[in-house]
């Protein structure tokens, strides 16, 4: 099957930049490191197993193809276009961040 390649949309990195900001300054130091590690340990599995996380749950992310998997709070939604595994984002999952991708009205 192959390895595919992954590819960090500018909102994704902007998002893991965040995630590790926010537990640096609430937590320390190693926090982020560890939060950071796992959430890319997580996101690495996709290039041999793309097809890892499941079928977004929302009906209308799922009609688009987009796929979720789950690191801890995080949530990374991406999809697999070829052989490119595309991260479109990475949410804390309580949030309502279904609607960051929804077509404009």
């Amino acid at each position: 099957m192959g390895e595919y390649r992954l590819q960090f949309l500018r909102a994704a990195v902007d998002d893991l930049d965040r995630i590790a900001d926010y537990h640096l300054q609430m937590v320390g130091a190693a926090s982020a490191e560890r939060i950071t590690d796992q959430i890319l340990d997580t996101v690495e599995r996709l290039e041999k197993y793309p097809y890892l996380g499941s079928l977004h749950p929302d009906p209308v992310l799922a009609s688009m193809e987009y796929r979720r998997i789950v690191s801890g709070n995080y949530v990374c939604v991406y999809k697999v276009i070829d052989r490119t595994v595309v991260i479109y984002r990475i949410v804390n999952g309580m949030t309502d961040y279904p609607k960051y991708f929804y077509p404009s009205e």
